[in-house]
């Protein structure tokens, strides 16, 4: 695979951490760069450290990771969507529902659910011709730089949304969650 190619699958790879980091800047009221980064770095490390472990595992249990890794993407994603919704229905009535701190709980399982996929690739790029060091680091470097920008995004769709920002959030990683169950339940059909 090319350079190009490789940014094409880190840039695909990252459009669901995209979608939660911009969820994610929607609760922060002002994102810090420490914020956006630490975002970035759970993101973009399990976005390399996936294909890497999928790489190590090989094709001796690819089957088992796609029979599962819809099923638990789309487990995490709705959980913690739901998680987002009831917050802000539980804190109506109090004054501030937006937070500047960092659940670090919540993000490892939102970075293990977006890189689920990686996974999988991992497992594909065992197969081919591919320098390994390589292909992580432009996928972990593009998804960081790609979430990074996603969390600064969301504050200002936040800034205008409120509340509502944080119901969109949940509602999004829902979607995400259910996209990934359907999409896998199609293909294998």
């Amino acid at each position: 695979m090319s350079f190009f190619e490789l940014l094409l699958l880190g840039v695909a790879l990252a459009m669901d951490a995209f979608a939660v980091s911009v969820c994610k800047g929607m609760v922060i009221k002002k994102p810090k760069i420490r914020n956006a980064a630490l975002i970035g770095l759970f993101f973009g490390g399990f976005q390399a450290l996936m294909p890497f472990i999928g790489w190590l595992l090989g094709k001796q249990f690819e089957s088992v990771i796609k029979t599962y890794d819809h099923w638990i993407a789309f487990v995490l994603l709705a959980f913690l969507g739901g998680k987002m919704i009831y917050d802000v229905i539980r804190q109506k009535g109090e004054a501030e529902s937006y937070k500047n701190n960092i659940d670090i709980k919540e993000l490892f399982l939102l970075a293990i659910a977006t890189s689920i996929d990686a996974l999988a690739v991992g497992v594909t790029l065992a197969f081919l011709n591919v320098s390994l060091a390589e292909a992580v680091s432009i996928i972990g470097v593009t998804t960081f730089i790609i979430t990074f920008g996603g969390v600064y995004i969301g504050a200002k769709t936040g800034e205008l949304l409120k509340d509502k920002s944080q119901i969109a959030g949940g509602v999004v990683l829902i979607i995400i969650g259910i996209k990934i169950l359907v999409d896998h339940l199609i293909s294998s059909v």
